[in-house]
């Protein structure tokens, strides 16, 4: 059985006052999840959800109201010193001395931390996030994806068990972006626990072995990405035809069909109707060409949840 790297148990953060407005903003609700050791964990929701109040809890940027936080088995109450140095954290905004070579920051990163020269590890790290090249270069030369790896690194100093990227691919090109995730597919491979904050909810889908979605401080979803895709009740069948005879006959009670210049679009709950039947409706009254379907991803089961 797998251990738990981070848990909070009843997480609860009120703002008293925000910009605007005198009504506090319930920005943590009884949030209870657990992460487990080895896994990487996605952490999803809409703008305003609360991911960032929790990460920024776990990092001591805000203290909480109620509830219990453990990482790594140090709680956050009476071991602040402990998680925080359990924790590698790497934010959305780049926040790099646009002065300082990537060797120069991790060694002042390792400082701050208090490791040790004997222990560091700089160019351990800087191969690891594919810098080693650049390590003596201006981070100000470095491009957008080499300075999201950078923060990676950054974060990697003092060799925490456990890392939290915060939205990591926001304005990084695909290729970068497919780079990016090579390099924290690694470090999970290594032992390093993954959490991770997107937007992206394709990545998600590919990257996260279980997901929690939050919407207004509130967790509404905690499972395996596989089992929250098989909450998709919604299928999808697109057929390509010609000679089509009479489009008002292409009906089935409970399925909606949806003409298109391609073709027709099936929509139907998956639970009640069988694949062929919706087949033989569109085949009777016309000749298919070719078929596709579409199961959902988990951008359905988001929009779901959060009504978004």
């Amino acid at each position: 059985m797998n251990k738990i790297a981070l848990r909070a148990r009843n997480l609860t953060k009120v703002y008293q006052k925000i910009k605007g407005s005198n009504k506090p903003v319930l920005a943590l609700n009884k949030l209870n999840l657990e992460v487990k050791q080895g896994e990487i964990f996605g952490l999803l929701g809409p703008n305003g959800a609360g991911k960032t109040t929790f990460i920024n809890i776990l990092g001591g940027l805000v203290v909480k109201n109620s509830g219990d936080v453990n990482v790594w088995g140090f709680d956050l109450d009476t071991n602040p010193r402990q998680v925080r140095a359990s924790l590698g954290i790497v934010p959305q905004e780049v926040n790099l001395d646009a002065f300082f070579s990537p060797k120069k920051l991790l060694e002042l990163q390792a400082g701050l931390y208090g490791v040790k020269v004997e222990d560091r590890i700089t160019e351990t790290i800087l191969k690891m996030v594919s810098l080693d090249k650049q390590a003596n270069s201006y981070a100000r030369s470095l491009s957008g994806g080499m300075k999201r790896r950078l923060l990676i690194a950054k974060a990697m100093v003092h060799q925490p068990p456990i890392l939290i990227l915060d939205e990591p691919t926001a304005g990084v090109d695909v290729e970068l972006r497919k780079n990016l995730w090579s390099n924290v597919k690694d470090l999970n491979k290594l032992g390093v626990t993954i959490v991770l904050t997107t937007h992206q909810l394709y990545e998600a889908e590919e990257m996260c072995n279980r997901i929690a979605i939050i919407n207004r401080g509130s967790l509404v979803a905690l499972d395996t990405t596989e089992k929250l895709l098989q909450r998709i009740e919604s299928k999808k069948i697109k057929f390509k035809i010609k000679n089509l005879v009479n489009l008002e006959k292409i009906k089935l009670e409970g399925v909606k069909f949806i003409k298109s210049d391609s073709g027709i679009t099936a929509i139907y709950d998956k639970n009640k109707f069988k694949f062929d039947e919706i087949i033989n409706v569109v085949k009777e009254n016309a000749e298919i060409i070719d078929i596709y379907t579409d199961d959902g991803d988990l951008e359905d089961i988001f929009i779901k949840l959060t009504n978004n």
